[in-house]
């Protein structure tokens, strides 16, 4: 604020009580209070804000009706203070409101208005955060799970250039509104058949962009539900999921469905489901492949999941490079990735560790690693533990052996 501004006694109805600001474009909430649009908005995206600034009443409304009286004195007063240095701003673009996309959301229903009308939301969803609250609180995601979940309405209907069918146009949508716990717990207790819907999308789907934003959909689902709701998921579930790791769209999209097998490979029978959709060998090239720090440390996390059950130890050892690639991730990556690398051959030693698999170990140099490993106390006490554990349990074939480095036989444990 400038000197001369200062010298003018600003009404204070004209300030917003959130930026102390004068107010551009005054909107009133439901309880009877007026702040400027921007500040507003701003306080309400972060979803935990549920509660009036002043009043702390909860809202059970977020709609934002414009002030246009207000707004009017204001720029009027402005006008007349301009000498002092008071700028007359524009009058702003009035903002979606709750019948029009109510509206919207009712086209989604008529066959030939559906395409259009999914543009139209798309482009209401990613203006402000403050739309996306809007459209999520009349109800949407309803409506574009039913676009979704019913290919008779949808499939047939594409947009004219790009190809993009309705229920590829929905997914996005969804994916956009940042929906919150709420709202994506509603989504996956729809009797499954929205999950259903989600893997046909990614088996019919050629398109990339729909793809990614169903797997960042469904991490985002997956990490609200409750453990017991996601031991029912499909095989084929995994085996798209897969599939998005063959192809490997973007860094994004691989870590998103690498993140989401994780969380859901503890519950039920679905470590063996992730194994049986052939997810450890794509990991096992993944590995091989990727340099990205993190990737690596979350392939190995999963691949640590899958080893704990019979099917995983055997494919990961099916695979020519699966216990070299595992244990070259020792000391060449991270603490994080050596510490679950461990993990992995502890699984393998003392569960699936015949002959042949033992020698294999001696031979790629990790029985010499773990005696390094606890040398150097590398990876903190619980990964030293597992080593000096894998290096006991197959003491009577390893000790003394001329694979392991002279000055490292010093280390293995009696």
């Amino acid at each position: 604020m400038s000197d001369s501004e200062k010298c003018i006694e600003i009404p204070s109805f004209f300030v917003c009580p959130i930026s102390l600001e004068i107010m551009k474009d005054p909107v009133t909430l439901s309880t009877g209070i007026t702040y400027d649009r921007e500040s507003i908005e701003k306080w309400l995206s972060n979803k935990k804000n549920v509660t009036c600034p002043i009043t702390k009443q909860v809202l059970t409304d977020i709609e934002l009706t414009p002030n246009h009286t207000l707004r009017r004195l204001i720029q009027s007063w402005c006008t007349i203070n301009a000498p002092f240095g008071f700028e007359r701003f524009p009058t702003p673009r009035l903002p979606v409101s709750k019948p029009q996309i109510l509206k919207l959301l009712q086209d989604l229903k008529t066959p030939n208005l559906q395409m259009k009308s999914l543009k139209r939301l798309k482009t209401i969803v990613l203006e402000s955060d403050m739309n996306k609250r809007s459209v999520e609180a009349v109800g949407a995601a309803e409506y574009l799970a039913d676009v979704i979940t019913n290919p008779n309405s949808t499939n047939m209907t594409s947009s004219s250039s790009a190809g993009e069918l309705s229920d590829e146009a929905a997914v996005s949508i969804l994916y956009h509104l940042h929906m919150s716990q709420t709202g994506l717990k509603a989504l996956f207790g729809r009797n499954g058949e929205f999950i259903e819907a989600l893997t046909r999308l990614m088996q019919r789907t050629d398109n990339d962009e729909p793809r990614t934003y169903a797997v960042l959909l469904l991490k985002s689902m997956m990490e609200v539900v409750e453990p017991v709701q996601v031991m029912s998921l499909k095989p084929h579930f995994f085996t798209e999921l897969t599939r998005i790791l063959v192809n490997q769209i973007s860094e994004k999209t691989t870590k998103a469905a690498i993140k989401l097998l994780i969380g859901v490979c503890p519950w039920g029978r679905n470590r063996v489901k992730t194994v049986e959709a052939g997810a450890v060998p794509v990991l096992v090239d993944i590995l091989l492949d990727n340099a990205e720090k993190r990737i690596i440390e979350m392939v190995l996390m999963l691949l640590h999941q899958l080893c704990l059950c019979a099917d995983g130890r055997a494919e990961l050892l099916k695979h020519g490079a699966g216990l070299a690639v595992v244990s070259k991730k020792i000391f060449r990556v991270s603490a994080v990735a050596s510490e679950r690398a461990v993990r992995i051959l502890h699984s393998i030693a003392k569960f699936s560790g015949n002959a042949s698999v033992l020698q294999e170990m001696l031979q790629l140099g990790v029985v010499g690693k773990l005696c390094f490993l606890l040398q150097a106390d590398y990876c903190g006490s619980k990964t030293s533990e597992k080593a000096r554990e894998i290096l006991k349990l197959h003491s009577r074939v390893w000790n003394n052996s001329s694979c392991i480095p002279y000055n490292l036989v010093s280390s293995y444990p009696s």
